[in-house]
């Protein structure tokens, strides 16, 4: 049998993990890619049993059934249109169902499948989904997966999000107490058997509103009505972890409370471009426990600074002694920072606007390391404050700790430890400029040779 498929199809087909997801832009051949891959193990696993789902029928009946016949070989393969259940000669099955109304997923109570396959996952709310793969079970040695495809937005955009795009970096595995999880992203660009076919496909796209644009074409998970970071985007300021030039200057933040100690260590390079390279969250530690936490994460990095707000040098009225004085007693000395809150933002917000650097490629004036994993979770959850729309809100507080940090260390004037040539003195000034004004990077001023 001779099926043509995409780099990213396969990558679908062969992911061994308990939960798989795969898309992101529309046109990215998730579809094709789930009826492949079904059809691939039920010819692999005799006597195998399979469920692919859509939220409604109509909506099975004009995609994936009507695709899936136009391909599965007679020969081995048999479709009843009123049970909606596809047989092939050894036995193995595949059951067509949706998923309407809440209730409807007690129509699967009693069933056993070695996969389920859900088109469109982002259509299906969370409780239907968790409720649903307790049905993946069965007495024999098959692999036993959940197989999702889907693009960005509707009802489920934000569980789905959570669940795979927020916990760990696409095409890696993410274990858990119940398995483990990966989120293979796929774009109309990787689907080339489309793009041959149908070259406009794209430039129909482009014509979408703005936010159906970037779901739709980019595949971008960052979309939120009333995101304050519109600047935000996982192809500019997410990248793989890099060596760290000895000659960059390191500074570390933080941002402390019982309920959450968030702290990261970035590096300013030769630029003072700020790269985010490490990444400390952890709740429920008092200041010794937290300043161990702190020190042990901090390896063997020579930092220049550490930074804080304001509110940690404020006395405690049970010991006289402020939070900034209980780190200094157990090994860290702190530098306040200021809490300006719009002041803050804003400058964070020209911080991350992409722009194109000396090389031609787009950049921005913060990157941030893919191991950071809650700070990019968060930065793009932030919304506009209702009552004052230049100030982020401060619910859900669970989203501000990274932001939070990374504010108060910009604020703190990061600078390169780095002599100035005259061209690199001109370009710095080109790129402050480019930025927004001399106050773009939180230098204060334009830069003078040292």
């Amino acid at each position: 049998m001779d099926i043509e498929i995409s780099k990213k199809q396969r990558d679908f087909i062969n992911a061994i993990e308990t939960e798989v997801l795969y898309g992101g832009a529309a046109g990215g051949g998730k579809s094709y890619g789930q009826l492949i891959d079904a059809l691939l193990y039920a010819l692999k696993y005799t006597g195998s049993k399979q469920l692919i789902l859509r939220r409604t029928f109509p909506e099975l009946e004009k995609s994936l059934i009507r695709t899936h016949l136009e391909f599965y070989p007679l020969n081995v393969y048999k479709y009843n249109t009123s049970q909606h259940t596809g047989r092939f000669v050894n036995k193995s099955l595949i059951d067509f169902g949706y998923c309407d109304k809440e209730s409807d997923v007690y129509k699967y109570q009693s069933a056993e499948y070695d996969v389920m396959r859900f088109d469109e996952l982002t259509h299906f709310t969370e409780s239907m989904y968790t409720y649903l793969i307790s049905r993946v079970r069965g007495a024999n040695n098959f692999p036993k997966q959940i197989k999702s495809s889907t693009n960005p937005g509707n009802i489920g955009h934000q569980w789905v999000k959570e669940r795979f795009i927020d916990v760990c970096s696409p095409n890696k595995a993410y274990t858990t107490k119940s398995g483990t999880r990966i989120f293979i992203p796929a774009k109309v660009k990787d689907n080339k058997f489309l793009l041959d076919k149908d070259p406009e496909y794209i430039k129909r796209l482009e014509n979408l509103s703005e936010d159906d644009k970037k779901a739709l074409l980019y595949g971008d998970w960052d979309i939120y009505v009333g995101k304050y970071f519109t600047e935000f985007n996982r192809d500019v300021h997410v990248i793989e972890p890099i060596k760290i030039p000895t000659d960059w200057r390191k500074y570390r933040v933080l941002d402390y409370g019982l309920d959450m100690l968030a702290c990261y260590i970035a590096a300013f390079d030769n630029y003072g471009r700020c790269y985010v390279i490490r990444e400390l969250y952890k709740d429920d530690l008092i200041v010794p426990n937290a300043a161990q936490q702190i020190i042990s994460f901090t390896n063997s990095d020579e930092i220049y600074r550490t930074y804080a707000p304001p509110d940690l040098w404020n006395r405690q009225k049970d010991t006289g002694k402020s939070i900034a004085q209980l780190f200094n007693e157990n090994g860290i000395r702190l530098i306040r920072t200021s809490n300006e809150r719009v002041a803050g933002w804003m400058n964070m917000k020209i911080w991350l606007k992409p722009f194109i650097d000396e090389t031609g490629e787009k950049i921005a004036g913060i990157r941030i390391f893919n191991s950071c994993i809650n700070l990019i979770r968060c930065i793009p959850a932030m919304r506009h404050d209702e009552k004052n729309p230049n100030d982020c809100a401060l619910e859900p507080h669970e989203i501000t700790h990274g932001p939070d940090a990374i504010r108060y260390l910009l604020a703190g004037r990061p600078s390169p430890n780095k002599t100035f040539t005259k061209s690199e003195q001109d370009f710095f000034n080109s790129f402050l400029e480019k930025k927004g004004g001399k106050d773009a990077l939180g230098v204060g001023q334009k830069m003078e040779v040292f």
